[in-house]
């Protein structure tokens, strides 16, 4: 769908493009200016820049939860998952009917909901906790639920708004490495928004660094490491020249 302040039209499954993207708010804050980027069908891309850049608000366009103010997102006509930075989950609902409730919304049928669930959570490693409710589960394990009721829409384009940036370091080490373990059992086009350097560069095909506000993107760095990454990556030697290449243009562009 190509997305103007006025206009929607469906484009191919699993493509976003940005052309001359630009979005002020009601109050005249500029968030995003000229906005040039293109993901394709099968990328990872990670989205780093300083705070208020609009990261988080140029994935409320590709979600259609926000328009444009001047140029245009084209965004594939499959479907999206949405993980935001927090769980949301409904505290009254156990474990396996959180995972269902965006099937039960798109009224999938009963047995279809169990099975698309149960395969959601084994991906995330939740196997077992199906009759647990939110207030059992601690913030990383609250987040799985959240990304395996994303993973039962069967996305072709997974759309992440920095998720684990509330969690201890440990445990988001072991989210990155599920990600990508979940990447390549089940492939998506995806956009991360991140702060951190290392996660965009373990999780991406490319990490695109955007300026301050207004945002708009002043490089990106190419990562060409195989998946499923394990977390020992990090040590490797091209894996820190990455992260010093995206710290690079990340210092160039908050100038």
């Amino acid at each position: 769908m190509t997305m103007t302040a006025s206009q929607l039209v469906f484009d191919d499954a699993g493509s976003v493009d940005f052309h001359d993207l630009g979005k002020v708010f009601a109050n005249g804050t500029q968030a995003l200016r000229n906005v040039d980027l293109s993901v394709g069908s099968g990328e990872f891309v990670s989205i780093v820049g300083p705070s208020g850049c609009g990261k988080s608000t140029l994935l409320r366009i590709a979600s259609g939860l926000d328009t444009p103010t001047t140029g245009h997102a084209t965004v594939g006509d499959g479907a999206i998952g949405f993980v935001f930075q927090e769980a949301t989950l409904l505290h009254w609902r156990t474990v396996a009917r959180n995972v269902e409730l965006l099937m039960e919304l798109q009224g999938v049928p009963k047995r279809e909901r169990a099975e698309r669930r149960e395969e959601a959570l084994q991906l995330v490693g939740l196997d077992g906790f199906q009759k647990h409710l939110p207030k059992q589960l601690s913030g990383g394990m609250k987040m799985r639920v959240s990304i395996a009721r994303a993973l039962t829409l069967n996305p072709d384009i997974f759309l992440f708004d920095e998720p684990f940036g509330a969690l201890d370091e440990l445990t988001r080490e072991r989210l990155n490495v599920e990600v990508t373990n979940v990447f390549a059992a089940r492939p998506f086009t995806g956009m991360f928004i991140t702060h951190n350097i290392f996660e965009a560069v373990f999780l991406s095909t490319r990490v695109v660094v955007m300026s301050g506000r207004p945002g708009t993107v002043v490089g990106e760095v190419q990562v060409p490491l195989p998946f499923p990454r394990p977390l020992d990556l990090r040590f490797d030697r091209a894996f820190t020249r990455l992260v010093s290449e995206v710290s690079g243009l990340l210092r160039e562009g908050s100038s």
